[in-house]
């Protein structure tokens, strides 16, 4: 079983464009989400998907410097970028994660993708069906045919632009894993995501409280920087998540 990550990016956001280019202590965000990718344990490739216009090889060098290869595909349909990917890559299993998640957990990771594989008749498994934990650290698991098959079957723009939403939206047709985060705690109230400037102001903070540690920074030391100083949480609860 060949299971490969890919990395969703593109540099046109409408409400925070070039965000993955963005930097976070140093570093640009894709890089510190490309650095916590490499680490679940289990994969065998990691790839990011980027769009196919223009300034797109910018995406490419940066993933370059982490020795990570870019494959380029439609800008508005990613459903099919990823279908893309996962045929350059001859995938059995993959992996979704996207550059607007920096901060995430590699044993968070991890899990998803060990139950997924242990579960062994799963089509689609993730952490967001019942979400607990921050937006930010969603991870998403497919096997291929399920994905080639919503590729094929899919018109709904939603299910165009979200990639597994076809999957999660026919629970019927496929068989969806919901992997429990293993806690007491509800955390889902917290937004570690970067999606606007609001976003982008509280992880610059979390980043810069982290200093050295940011990479290997977990999901309760993160938690721990953010209890330390309740303020920062008010630079983006406010933020409202798009619609999917």
């Amino acid at each position: 079983m060949r299971i490969v990550a890919v990395v969703q990016a593109r540099l046109a956001s409408s409400r925070l464009p070039a965000k993955p280019l963005l930097d976070l202590g140093g570093v640009t965000a894709l890089e510190r989400c490309l650095r916590r990718v490499q680490r679940f344990a289990g994969v065998d490739q990691v790839v990011v998907a980027a769009s196919d216009r223009p300034g797109s090889e910018i995406l490419a060098r940066v993933a370059g410097r982490a020795g990570i290869e870019t494959i380029l595909g439609d800008e508005d349909d990613v459903l099919s970028r990823f279908a893309h990917a996962a045929r350059r890559t001859r995938a059995d299993v993959v992996v979704r994660c996207t550059s607007d998640c920096p901060l995430l957990d590699p044993a968070v990771s991890t899990a998803v993708v060990a139950a997924f594989v242990a579960d062994g008749r799963a089509a689609y498994a993730s952490n967001t069906l019942d979400r607990a934990l921050p937006r930010g650290l969603d991870t998403e698991v497919m096997a291929v045919d399920a994905l080639f098959r919503a590729e094929r079957e899919a018109t709904l723009r939603p299910a165009r632009e979200h990639v597994t939403w076809h999957l999660y939206k026919h629970p019927d047709d496929f068989r969806c894993l919901s992997v429990p985060t293993g806690r007491a705690d509800d955390l889902s109230r917290h937004r570690w995501t970067l999606d606007t400037l609001d976003d982008y102001r509280l992880l610059h903070a979390i980043f810069d409280r982290l200093g050295e540690r940011a990479d290997a920074a977990t999901l309760d030391d993160v938690l721990a920087a953010v209890r330390r100083e309740p303020a920062l949480t008010g630079y983006n609860d406010e933020v409202v998540q798009k619609a999917t």
